[in-house]
C-alpha cells in the first residue's frame, strides 16, 4: 500500500488558500533518498550524484540537493541556469544535451560544466565556435548490445550518443587536438527496476573504457553510468535494489580498475529515482459522469501530468480520506482536455467517489510538472514543498492569465 506524508486536514488547509491542482514534494523525502545513493557509493572515491534537472526544475530543489552533496546534470542553457542559482558551479555541472546550438555550449564552457558530448562532430563544431573545453566526455549508445523499454527506446533505434567505432575516433581526435582530461558517459535505460541491468551496463563499459584507454593511449578520470534507475509506481513492485546495484559495479570496478593508482571516479545522473517518489499531484474532483463508463473528471488534467497519456503509464491515485475504503468501484479518471487520451487512469478499482473529493496522484516527483504545457490554454500549476516540520512552502507560484498572454498585446 502506498502511503502519504500529509494528512487530509493539511491538505485541505493549503488549497483553502490556494486552487487545486498543486504540487507537493516531500523534502524529507528527497533529502533521504539523496542521502541513500550517496552513501551506497562512498566506497568509490570522487564518487558523485549529478542530479538530473530535466525530471523536477525548481531551483528550491536543486538547492536541497546540493546541501546533500549532489551536482546537476542539465541539457539546456535553462537548466544551467537553475544549478547556478542553487549553487551549484564548475565541474559540480555535467551538460549533457543533444542538437545543441553553439551559444549553449558557449555558456557551459564559460561555467566550468564539463561538457558531454552526443556526436563526434561536436568536437570540431566545438573548436571552431567556443574552443575546446579542458575535459571531454562523449556518450556512449551500446546499439543492439543493450535492450531499452518503452520510455527511451532500443538504443539501436535512439538518437542519443555515438557508437563504439566512434568513440575511438573521437578520443583519438581530442588527443591529437591536445585535450588532456577525459571522461566517458553512457544512458541506456530510464525508470528500469532490474539492478542486473545496469551492473551489466557498467561492466561492458569498464571494458569499453580500458579498451578505448589502451589503443588511444589516454586515461579516464569519470566514468558516468548515467541514471534510468526505476521506481515502483506500482504498489505490488518491489523498490530497486541499491545494494545489488552498487555492490555489482564494485566487483566489475574492482576488477578493470582496482590495481589503478588513481581511482577513476564513478557518477551517477539520477532524477527520478531521487525526486520520483516523493512528489504528488492534488486535484479535486468536479464531475462524476455515467455514459458507457463512470468518468471521474478532475480539475487537473493531461497539461498537469502528461506521463499516463504519453506512455500509458501507471500512477497510483489515493482518494484522499478513503484510504482505507473497499475499492468498489471502477473508473476512468480523466481530465478536461479536448483529447480523448487525457486520463490519468482507466477501468481503475477505487473507492466509491462524488464531487469535490480530493485525489492524490502518486510518484509525480520527475517528469511531471516538468511536463506541463498549456494546450487548450491550461495554467501551469503551484508547487509546494512539504517541509520536515510539516509546513507548506511554495516554490513556484500557478500561472496566470497574464503569464498566458505574455507576448501579446491583448
Amino acid at each position: 500500500m502506498k502511503t502519504i506524508p500529509f494528512t487530509k486536514n493539511q491538505i485541505e488547509a493549503l488549497i483553502g488558500g490556494h486552487p487545486t491542482p498543486l504540487y507537493v514534494y516531500d523534502e524529507e523525502g528527497i533529502r533521504n533518498q539523496a542521502r541513500r545513493l550517496i552513501e551506497a557509493f562512498s566506497w568509490n572515491p570522487g564518487f558523485k550524484e549529478y542530479y538530473a534537472i530535466k525530471a523536477l526544475p525548481n531551483p528550491a530543489v536543486a538547492q536541497i540537493l546540493k546541501e546533500e552533496g549532489c551536482g546537476a546534470d542539465c541539457s539546456a542553457l535553462p537548466e544551467l541556469v537553475i544549478a547556478d542559482r542553487a549553487g551549484i558551479k564548475g565541474e559540480e555541472i555535467m551538460y549533457t544535451s543533444n542538437d545543441t546550438p553553439f551559444e549553449e555550449f558557449a555558456e557551459a564552457k564559460k561555467m566550468g560544466a564539463i561538457i558531454n558530448l552526443d556526436d563526434v562532430n561536436h568536437l570540431e563544431y566545438l573548436e571552431e565556435h567556443v574552443g575546446l573545453p579542458e575535459i571531454i566526455c562523449f556518450r556512449y549508445n551500446p546499439g543492439p548490445a543493450l535492450s531499452g523499454n518503452e520510455i527511451i527506446g532500443n538504443p539501436a533505434e535512439a538518437k542519443f550518443g555515438v557508437t563504439r567505432e566512434q568513440l575511438l575516433e573521437g578520443y583519438r581526435l581530442a588527443k591529437e587536438k591536445g585535450v588532456g582530461r577525459y571522461g566517458l558517459h553512457t544512458m541506456p535505460i530510464s525508470n528500469e527496476l532490474s539492478a542486473k541491468y545496469f551492473v551489466d551496463s557498467a561492466r561492458r563499459l569498464f571494458v569499453l573504457a580500458r579498451e578505448i584507454e589502451e589503443k588511444i593511449g589516454i586515461q579516464f578520470e569519470f566514468i558516468n553510468l548515467g541514471g534510468g534507475l526505476g521506481i515502483p509506481y506500482k504498489p505490488e513492485e518491489k523498490e530497486f535494489d541499491l545494494s545489488a546495484f552498487s555492490d555489482g559495479v564494485r566487483k566489475a570496478y574492482e576488477e578493470h580498475f582496482g590495481k589503478r593508482a588513481a581511482p577513476v571516479k564513478i557518477f551517477l545522473e539520477c532524477g527520478r529515482y531521487i525526486t520520483g517518489p516523493f512528489g504528488y499531484l492534488v486535484s479535486r474532483v468536479r464531475h462524476v459522469k455515467e455514459s458507457y463508463k463512470k468518468y471521474v473528471g478532475l480539475d487537473a488534467c493531461m497539461a498537469n501530468l502528461m506521463r499516463p497519456a504519453m506512455y500509458g503509464a501507471y500512477h497510483h491515485i489515493t482518494v484522499l480520506g478513503r484510504e482505507n475504503a473497499p475499492t468498489d468501484a471502477k473508473y476512468d479518471i480523466v481530465g478536461s482536455l479536448c483529447e480523448n487520451n487525457d486520463k490519468f487512469a482507466i477501468n481503475r478499482q477505487l473507492p466509491k467517489i462524488n464531487s469535490g473529493d480530493i485525489l492524490v496522484i502518486h510518484d509525480t516527483g520527475a517528469h511531471g510538472h516538468a511536463m506541463g504545457f498549456n494546450y487548450n490554454s491550461k495554467l501551469r500549476s503551484a508547487e509546494f514543498l512539504l517541509r520536515p516540520d510539516g509546513s507548506f512552502k511554495m516554490i513556484r507560484r500557478a500561472e496566470t492569465t497574464e503569464d498566458y498572454f505574455a507576448t501579446l498585446n491583448f
